[in-house]
């Protein structure tokens, strides 16, 4: 893994996330570990557009070894920037507590989303009520860590 003090994040443009995520990480992964109750995980992403790294707080659910992330964007009918990024970049590095690795980004299929959204639904009820407000179809994202 890259060294961290060699890399500038940007953080996310949201005041209360930035603040999270800098909690999140100056604590070594021991504080603003929950969004409402929910665990939450930092992700860092090379942006599309800029090629810079970004960092943003994402609440999760697991599959097996692999961590979820729904791309709600509230419900919008747009899909959220870091997810945009992922997309085209899906090299990441987490931050799950008070552990730091690298992982890979996949889009889940439809079978495969189908399959854990009931899981997803009850780590937090709002991602049922966003998808049901947009007619966009929500993506699922996997992460796996890799070695290395």
């Amino acid at each position: 893994m890259s060294d961290e003090a060699a890399v500038q994040v940007r953080h996310s443009s949201s005041e209360w996330v930035a603040k999270q995520a800098r909690l999140y990480e100056e604590s070594g992964g021991t504080k603003g570990l929950t969004v409402q109750g929910i665990p939450c995980l930092l992700v860092d992403y090379v942006g599309r557009r800029s090629g810079e790294w970004h960092r943003t707080v994402l609440m999760y659910g697991r599959d097996g070894d692999d961590y979820l992330l729904v791309a709600s964007n509230g419900g919008s009918e747009k899909h959220p920037l870091w997810f945009l990024s992922i997309e085209a970049n899906p090299k990441v590095r987490l931050r799950v507590e008070t552990e730091r690795f690298e992982a890979d980004a996949r889009v889940l299929s439809a079978e495969e989303k189908a399959r854990v959204w009931p899981e997803l639904k009850k780590v937090w009820t709002g991602w049922d009520d966003y998808q049901k407000k947009t007619e966009r179809d929500i993506p699922v994202i996997a992460l796996r860590r890799t070695e290395g």
